[in-house]
């Protein structure tokens, strides 16, 4: 039976959605083309259809997952973002939470084709992150600088948290420290 180009579109965005949680559960080497394929629902062979490579298909999913963490990021203000994102159901949820949390340790390793997805996907967090009313004396690179700053310090907090036993005090006093501390350093404009 023929599949229309509209079913097709559809099983394709399916693969990256599956892979793109696979990928954030298990890292890029913890997953391989026929076992993702079979949790999309499809034969490995239908793979090829879709994508040149496996690395494609890391691309895809990193910018897939990487879209949606900036639309879960959209309206929040530094505080909302740094209590969401630094929370233990964000440290538990690997599959749904952050890409950069989950992969930019692997992505370091891989084609420039993934590691340009994850520095347009940084820069994209850094614009949704940037204060809309930024006070007028205040140096944009100053907040660049912060914002760059707050990114790396809530993403490491999860990376280190989640290297540590789920249920191990460590792995909770990692986010409640940093939390914290990054919360103490965002000025007034940034919080509201």
């Amino acid at each position: 039976m023929r599949v229309t180009k509209a079913q097709a579109q559809a099983n394709r965005a399916h693969i990256v959605e599956t892979a793109s949680a696979l990928f954030r559960e298990r890292g890029y080497d913890g997953v391989g083309v026929a076992e993702l394929m079979a949790a999309a629902g499809f034969t490995h062979g239908g793979f090829y259809k879709h994508f040149r490579s496996k690395a494609d298909l890391m691309a895809e999913a990193a910018a897939s997952g990487l879209s949606q963490s900036l639309v879960n990021s959209a309206g929040l203000d530094a505080t909302e973002f740094v209590n969401l994102y630094m929370s233990r159901d964000h440290r538990d949820g690997r599959s749904v939470g952050c890409t950069m949390a989950a992969l930019c340790g692997d992505a370091a390793r891989q084609s420039e084709e993934v590691k340009a997805t994850f520095a347009d996907g940084i820069e994209s967090m850094l614009a949704v992150l940037e204060p809309e009313d930024s006070l007028d004396d205040v140096d944009p690179h100053t907040v660049r600088a912060q914002m760059i700053d707050m990114l790396a310090h809530v993403v490491g907090a999860v990376v280190l948290s989640r290297a540590c036993p789920d249920d191990s005090p460590l792995a909770d006093e990692i986010l409640e420290v940093c939390r914290e501390k990054i919360l103490a350093t965002l000025s007034p404009s940034q919080a509201t």
